[in-house]
Formats: C-alpha cells, sequence, structure tokens
C-alpha cells in the first residue's frame, strides 16, 4: 500500500453505500438466487438490483405504460437489459442467428440493439427468462461478464477491416485486456450456468480487488488515424504504433469520460491525457496498474466524483503516472506520434489488404427490428445463414459483414438491398448522427433521444438543403441524460437532455474527435434549438474556410469559446 493511498483515503469523508454493498456481496453473489425464485415481483430487490449490474444486466421498466399500470395497482412492467461482453465486437454467423433467434422468442421487443459500446443489448427480458438467456449465450461463447457495474466494461477495438493483420494483432490484445481485468469470482457461472459451487473454494480479486472499482471503467484499442472508439470517452486507452504495418507497442493515454450532472459543477467532461509509450509485453502490466491505481486511489464517498477523471485533477496526471509506472515496473517513454482525422464508418464496400471484401451496413440508432417495409433484423440474419466470415460491431452502433470473398459479395448485397439494410439515399448527415436508447427503457432518461433522432435529423438535412450544403455533414449526437452514453460531449452538436422536450444545446466539439464541446443555450426545445441551427449553418456556409468543420467554424468565429480538458474551461 503507497503513503500517497493512505494520505488520498483519508481525505474523502465517509463511504458511499454502494461500497457496503459490494463488501457485503460476497463477491458480487447477494441473494440474487433467492430473487430469482420469486415471482412476486418481476424485479429485483434490496441490494441485487445493483448487484446484477455486476453481471451484465440493468433493471428496467417500460416507461410509456408505468401510469396506466399504477392505475390499474400493478408494479411496473419489471424486466432486464442484457449487454453481452464483446471484446472488439467480433461476433460469428452461428453466434449470430442464436441471438437473433433469443431476441425474437424470449424479449419484449424482439429486437437487437447495437451500442456505443460495440456490443450487443437485449431489451424486455422477464425474470422466468434470465437464467435462459445466460445460458443461450454460454452455449454459444458468450458472456456478460463485467459489462455494467464498478469495473472494467467492454474492451473496443478500432473497426479497421482494410488493415486486417494490424486489426487482427489490436483485436487480441483487446481481448487480452478483456480477460486480464476481468473479475475472478464465480458468482456468474454460479448463479447463471448452475456451476459447482467448490467446497472451501476462496474468491480472490487481485486486480479488482474486494471492493471492486470506485466507479465504471472504460477501456479501448484504438487504431489511428480512426477514432471510431472515441478515446476521449474512456478511462484506458491504448493507441497502437505500428512500424511498417506491425504492431510495437502503444501510446497510453488515461482519465477520460464525458458523464456529468444537470446543476453540479464538480461534475464535467474530461479528455484523456497521454502518459507515454509502452512496449507491447508491458501491454497488460500497465491495464493493471493503471485500474488498481484508479482501485486504490479513486474516490468512494462522493460516486459523481469517483472516475477516473476525477482522480487525475485531484492527484495530478504526474503523481497518478508515477505511481502507475511503479506499480507496472516501468518508465514509460516519450508519446510516439499519431494523429486522428476521423471516427466515422465508411459505410458500403471495401476491401481489405488480404483482398477480402467488408460490408458496412448503417444501422440507425443502432436498433436492429422488423419495420414496417424494412425488416432489417431478419436481413441480418439471412446474410448469417450464407457469410463465411464474420460480423463486426462498431461503437459507432453499425454492423459490418467481414471477410466476404469475392464468390460471395454479390448474393449478400443482394439480400442486404433486398430487406432494406443498404440504402443510397442515407444522407452524410445520418450515417454522422447518432442517440443513446433513453424512452422508454432507460430509467435515466430525461428526455427522448433514440426515437426523437430520426426526424430531427430530417429536418438538419434540411437546413442543410436549405443553404446549398447537401452534401455536408455536422457530428450530431443526442443523450436523454447527462450520463454520456450517447457520446454527446465529444460531438460538434451535442443535445443532453434536460427535460421531457427541452435539451442542453452544445457546440464545439471537432470531426476527429479530440475537443469537448461546450453549452451554448440551456433547456430549450427541439424548434428551438433548429432555429439556433438554421442560423449558425446559414453564417457557416457563407464565411467558412476551405473544408472548415461545423465545430471549428462556431469556435473561429466566435461563437463559442474553445473547451479542452478542464472544469474550469467547461464551465468558464
Amino acid at each position: 500500500m503507497s503513503d500517497k493511498k493512505v494520505e488520498l483515503g483519508t481525505e474523502l469523508g465517509p463511504l458511499a453505500d454502494n461500497e457496503r454493498l459490494k463488501r457485503e456481496s460476497n463477491f458480487l453473489r447477494g441473494t440474487i438466487e433467492k430473487d430469482l425464485k420469486d415471482r412476486v415481483t418481476g424485479g429485483f430487490t434490496a441490494d441485487n438490483f445493483q448487484l446484477i449490474r455486476f453481471h451484465g444486466m440493468y433493471q428496467q421498466d417500460d416507461r410509456d405504460i408505468r401510469a396506466e399500470r399504477q392505475k390499474q395497482k400493478l408494479e411496473p412492467l419489471q424486466n432486464v437489459m442484457l449487454r453481452a461482453r464483446m471484446p472488439g465486437g467480433i461476433i460469428s454467423p452461428e453466434q449470430w442467428l442464436a441471438i437473433d433467434k433469443f431476441a425474437t422468442d424470449h424479449t419484449m421487443y424482439g429486437s437487437i440493439r447495437l451500442t456505443t459500446r460495440q456490443t450487443f443489448q437485449f431489451h424486455g427480458v422477464l425474470k422466468p427468462n434470465i437464467k435462459l438467456m445466460h445460458q443461450t449465450l454460454n452455449k454459444i461463447g458468450i458472456d456478460s461478464i463485467a459489462t455494467a457495474g464498478d469495473v472494467n466494461r467492454n474492451v473496443l477495438c478500432t473497426t479497421n477491416p482494410v488493415e486486417s493483420e494490424l486489426h487482427q494483432e489490436a483485436y487480441e490484445w483487446a481481448k487480452k485486456i478483456s480477460e486480464h481485468l476481468l473479475p475472478k469470482t464465480r458468482a456468474y457461472a454460479e448463479i447463471w450456468l448452475d456451476g459447482e459451487k467448490v467446497e472451501g473454494h476462496q474468491d480472490e480479486e487481485p486486480i479488482l480487488g474486494s471492493n471492486y472499482l470506485p466507479r465504471k471503467f472504460k477501456t479501448t484499442v484504438v487504431i489511428p488515424p480512426q477514432n471510431d472508439v472515441d478515446v476521449h470517452a474512456n478511462d484506458l486507452n491504448f493507441v497502437a504504433i505500428a512500424d511498417n504495418g506491425k504492431l510495437v507497442g502503444f501510446n497510453v493515454l488515461v482519465g477520460g469520460g464525458l458523464a456529468m450532472t444537470h446543476g453540479d459543477t464538480a461534475t464535467y467532461p474530461r479528455k484523456a491525457d497521454d502518459l507515454g509509450f509502452v512496449a507491447l509485453d508491458k501491454t497488460l502490466d500497465v491495464a493493471a496498474a493503471v485500474v488498481t491505481t484508479q482501485r486504490d486511489w479513486g474516490n468512494r464517498s462522493n460516486r459523481k466524483n469517483a472516475k477516473t477523471k476525477y482522480t487525475l485533477d485531484r492527484v495530478g496526471t504526474d503523481v497518478f503516472k508515477a505511481e502507475v509506472e511503479k506499480r507496472a515496473g516501468i518508465t514509460f517513454e516519450a508519446v510516439r506520434p499519431y494523429e486522428f482525422t476521423d471516427r466515422g464508418d465508411r459505410i458500403g464496400w471495401v476491401e481489405g489488404i488480404d483482398g477480402k471484401h467488408h460490408l458496412a451496413l448503417f444501422i440507425e440508432n443502432g436498433r436492429l427490428l422488423d419495420y414496417p417495409g424494412k425488416p432489417l433484423k431478419s436481413g441480418v440474419a439471412e446474410i448469417a445463414k450464407i457469410h463465411k466470415g464474420d460480423f463486426r460491431m462498431t461503437a459507432n452502433q453499425n454492423l459490418i459483414v467481414a471477410g466476404v470473398s469475392k464468390s460471395n459479395k454479390a448474393k449478400i448485397e443482394k439480400i442486404a438491398r433486398e430487406y432494406g439494410l443498404i440504402d443510397d439515399g442515407v444522407s452524410e448527415q445520418r450515417k454522422n448522427s447518432m442517440a443513446c436508447v433513453a424512452f422508454p427503457t432507460c430509467p435515466l432518461a430525461m428526455a427522448e433521444a433514440e426515437r426523437f433522432l430520426p426526424q430531427f435529423v430530417t429536418d438538419v438535412e434540411d437546413i442543410l438543403e436549405k443553404h446549398d450544403l447537401e452534401d455536408e455533414h455536422i457530428i450530431l449526437r443526442v443523450t436523454g441524460c447527462p450520463n454520456g452514453c450517447g457520446r454527446a460531449m465529444l460531438a460538434e452538436i451535442g443535445l443532453v437532455g434536460k427535460a421531457p422536450g427541452r435539451y442542453n444545446l452544445h457546440l464545439g466539439g471537432n470531426r476527429e474527435g479530440t475537443r469537448v464541446p461546450k453549452m451554448f443555450k440551456e433547456n430549450i426545445t427541439d424548434a428551438q434549438i433548429l432555429e439556433e441551427i438554421d442560423t449558425l449553418v446559414g453564417r457557416w456556409a457563407t464565411e467558412r474556410n476551405d473544408g472548415e468543420g461545423f465545430g471549428d467554424f462556431v469556435i473561429r468565429v466566435g461563437v463559442i469559446a474553445e473547451v479542452i480538458v478542464s472544469k474550469r474551461d467547461f464551465y468558464a
């Protein structure tokens, strides 16, 4: 135990109740098994409501029908959302067909939701089907361990099918990091998979600790120049550095995060800091050192200030870096040069250096469902029946049909067009817009996001066309609350839900994802937001420099002050 840990631990006040909950949980078991057998309620009670998150689930209810059920003296329609653990977002066609069948047969909504965490979610799973869900996933080699809760969550990896060899190396490291940082408790296997309870077995958590982390922790592996994983939204990032196409090591970035709380200026979005370069053979040591430093130094008194970004601001990046070096037994080398130029997915066909073809499908909001005249979910299932490669879920909520042979390309394109998965009329603006789930299932949502976005994008498209900019785009993101799932705080235009029909409007991010936007107008309606966008896009059309993005423009002309990292900058 370091002296710094003792010094910091005495200054932060009494522990939050979540610390008691984790300490008393018997390594995340709680009384979940008992709750599962209780059919009086459709939900989980007491501490188990929180503990199931460590097993990859959130308890939710359908907020659209909550009031009606209350009138009928019924409890809310309790169900769970499950987020799978898929490091790097790669899934086989066989696995896809199995999750498609489960979504159809055993969920309330019948959909598969691709998420900004580069994985899929089931929504609307009722209590009698929860154990079946985990066992179905286990049979096909998938689990949901540590995709929520105070642990390291699903590890993202840049989806780069073109440079196949480099991507494969980076993907393998994403898997290694994920496995290295997983909880070691047998609770998941015992509860969901009927795993044998080993007599005398003593659970240990050498990296996460018996009380796990102070707060959620997010990790990525990214291959420049693509920043599709949005490194500055994450606690720990490994930026791949290649030499002659071969991975030689990583630049390590720590302390990014987007969540904040309305009205609390002690919370704020923050960019990640570069700590330096590390050779490949020290990657896992550095990952563990960053996690254990945050484990020991993070704020366990105030969960709103418990993320790694606040630890760095409290102790100083240099102090944090020195502790990581000490724990990992390394000295960071100087940061190797790298540059991010883009973060969108390359929708359509691309050919890799290995001669394989890859089809990136735009999935609006990541929601795969059979819509009238557009049976997207069935279309992906039909592709899975003949596809010999794999599928790659992206952090932008899209899906790549990867590793397609030349002989199979025409068949897959035919299916994709027949089922509405390819739409040549989709604008660049729509491809570069994104939203979190929000209503009706997310309990944190203050305003619409997923259901709001399609029409709002249409309205923005009309504004761009009005100003002769129909071929242009603005990075546009909407979140239903300030928790950050839709990554609005790295957008050129970011809408953060404040109340039903009202949002805070943030401007000034950039296309590369390396700048946090700043609040421009607070608590305004969508109609007012569109008026502001119309005015600003009109100016952008006539006053911009060649190739200047919207976010860069609004800062250059003084519409918004530049925001880079700190609380002071964000609230100035």
